[in-house]
């Protein structure tokens, strides 16, 4: 038998890269079949944009995002009323060490996104750049 080779600080970040990813598409199957009863979530489609998980797996922080920044608030709220659900259909579908603590957080990228497309349409920044 052939010792596993040490986790290198790469092959663990593709680990953290691929059950991230494995999670986040747990969590989107979830709300798009609607499997969580909730008037809130039933009301809104939410996109899940990215999962981060801790280093040892143990946490993991999930960015949404409810369709055109709808209700945001309201939205977060409704998902992490129902954390302890999601985390239970994770860690019975991902057969991990440990169920990872989820934390709902809202996916600001796209308002930073469109800060900088209204800046770079200002026309005086437009004059500067030509």
């Amino acid at each position: 038998m052939m010792a596993r080779p040490a986790a290198t600080p790469e092959s663990r970040s593709v680990r953290l890269l691929k059950v991230g990813e494995q999670v986040r598409h747990v969590i989107s199957e979830l709300l798009m079949r609607q499997e969580v009863h909730d008037d809130v979530l039933a009301a809104h489609a939410v996109s899940v944009t990215e999962v981060r998980m801790s280093p040892d797996l143990r946490h993991a922080a999930v960015f949404v995002k409810p369709l055109l920044g709808a209700d945001e608030e309201l939205v977060l709220k409704a998902l992490r009323t129902h954390t302890a659900f999601f985390q239970r259909a994770v860690a019975g579908k991902l057969k991990l060490k440990y169920a990872a603590k989820l934390k709902f957080l809202p996916d600001e990228s796209f308002d930073v996104a469109s800060k900088i497309d209204a800046l770079l349409a200002d026309p005086k920044v437009r004059r500067d750049l030509s």
